[in-house]
């Protein structure tokens, strides 16, 4: 079978708000989850990242640590993953193929297919249980009351990260409105971890636990002391714990890496073992590809997959932090479903920049280089700004002068392209 081919025909987005179908892939297995143990982790930016750091300190530690992500950058068998392991093309193809009359069956009796998000996401967890994880990472794709990794009953603890303006048509339109669907994760008789932001955001996590018997772990900016930074590392004291360090770049990972210190804080106090050593080598050596990422230097080539708007402000920081003396290109490239408007706004405030807008590595899928360049003029002089489709503008980046600092963001499904390009292309 080849996977690839057959996951591409599955529906992509998501459909009506519901877990039916999920329900009816558990119910057949006998609910097999509720003999597993998750960590579960919802938010609008940071989710990923605090997936990548909770597992890699698990893993230090000795657990067999399932990890299940969204999206993949180059192939589907990045999303299921057991100790950094990625899934094999004949691990998913043989579960693929045990549960087709299923989907089937579904499919004749509910008169709806079942969607790509829906199958990735009752693989991973017949994979982890039938490999005996210690523990199953699962970050949500969309939302989280009506996201798909949502039918487990109950996890050991919930992760929310930060809470901002995304997949508005879906979740919402106000920040309370998208913080209450995040919170649909939050379940009875557990544990909830989060970052302090506003109050209005707080209170709808705060209202949630209180109604689910669930206790809240608030950690507040004062918690996190003594922070600076290097080219290598960011540096920073958590509560009582001294002269930590974390291999990922932005001030939000100091944020981001809170939350995971305190997940391991819950589960030592439920008997779970995780020592400040393994805590301390997980934070230094996590990793998170397309996220501020080099891919080449000489000249720099950073891909970064900033596709909202506090993804963009994050970056903006990061580039403030790293790269202020240096020239800078972005080039862009944005799906159709998002507020490109206030993206490129955001970006305009970089006022020494250039800017190349592509229509990414899909026409069908990105907003045209034509609509961003008519929208970048409003905000920038036009002398700043040009159109250039995606592989011409790796190419002139990769034969860019060494002082230049090439920033490509917008979306991570231009990833795989991009790796691609620069593999065929060397410096002429």
């Amino acid at each position: 079978m080849n996977v690839e081919k057959y996951l591409s025909n599955f529906f992509k987005g998501a459909k009506d708000p519901s877990l039916k179908a999920m329900k009816y892939f558990v119910d057949i297995y006998n609910n097999f989850d509720r003999n597993m143990k998750f960590i579960h982790i919802a938010g609008t930016n940071g989710k990923g990242s605090c997936t990548e750091t909770i597992s890699n300190i698990l893993i230090k530690q000795g657990y067999k640590v399932g990890k299940f992500i969204s999206p993949h950058l180059i192939k589907y068998n990045e999303r299921i993953s057991i100790n950094g392991k990625e899934i094999s093309d004949n691990e998913m193809a043989n579960i693929i193929e045990e549960l087709k009359p299923k989907i089937e069956n579904y499919k004749k009796t509910e008169k709806v297919d079942i969607t790509l998000f829906e199958l990735l996401t009752i693989m991973a967890l017949l994979y982890f249980y039938r490999n005996n994880v210690d523990f199953a990472i699962l970050e949500t794709g969309l939302g989280g009351l009506y996201d798909c990794t949502n039918i487990i009953e109950k996890p050991i603890v919930s992760v929310i990260t930060s809470i901002g303006y995304d997949h508005m048509g879906i979740l919402g339109n106000t920040l309370p409105e998208i913080a209450y669907q995040k919170a649909g994760i939050i379940k009875n008789n557990s544990d909830t971890v989060i970052f302090e932001q506003t109050p209005e955001i707080d209170n709808v996590f705060i209202e949630e636990c209180k109604r689910k018997n669930n206790k809240i772990h608030i950690i507040k900016e004062s918690e996190i002391s003594n922070y600076k930074f290097d080219n290598k590392l960011q540096y920073f004291d958590y509560k009582e714990i001294k002269d930590l360090a974390i291999n990922l770049k932005g001030k939000i990972q100091i944020k981001n890496a809170s939350l995971c210190i305190e997940v391991m804080s819950i589960l030592n106090k439920y008997g779970y073992k995780v020592d400040i050593e393994n805590i301390r080598e997980g934070l230094k050596t996590v990793i998170h590809k397309a996220r501020m990422e080099e891919l080449n230097s000489n000249p720099t080539i950073i891909f970064d997959g900033a596709h909202n708007e506090p993804a963009i402000k994050n970056l903006q920081n990061m580039v403030k932090m790293y790269y202020n003396n240096e020239k800078r290109v972005y080039i862009v490239g944005i799906l159709k479903r998002k507020a490109y408007k206030e993206m490129l706004k955001l970006l305009s405030n970089d006022k020494n920049a250039q800017f190349i807008l592509t229509s990414g590595n899909d026409e069908k899928r990105y907003i045209s280089k034509e609509e961003l360049f008519e929208c970048m003029k409003k905000f920038v002089d036009e002398d700043k700004i040009c159109k250039k489709d995606l592989n011409v503008a790796i190419k002139d980046a990769i034969n860019s002068d060494n002082n230049t600092i090439n920033f490509i963001i917008g979306s991570f499904y231009t990833y795989h392209t991009v790796v691609e390009e620069l593999k065929k292309n060397t410096r002429t």
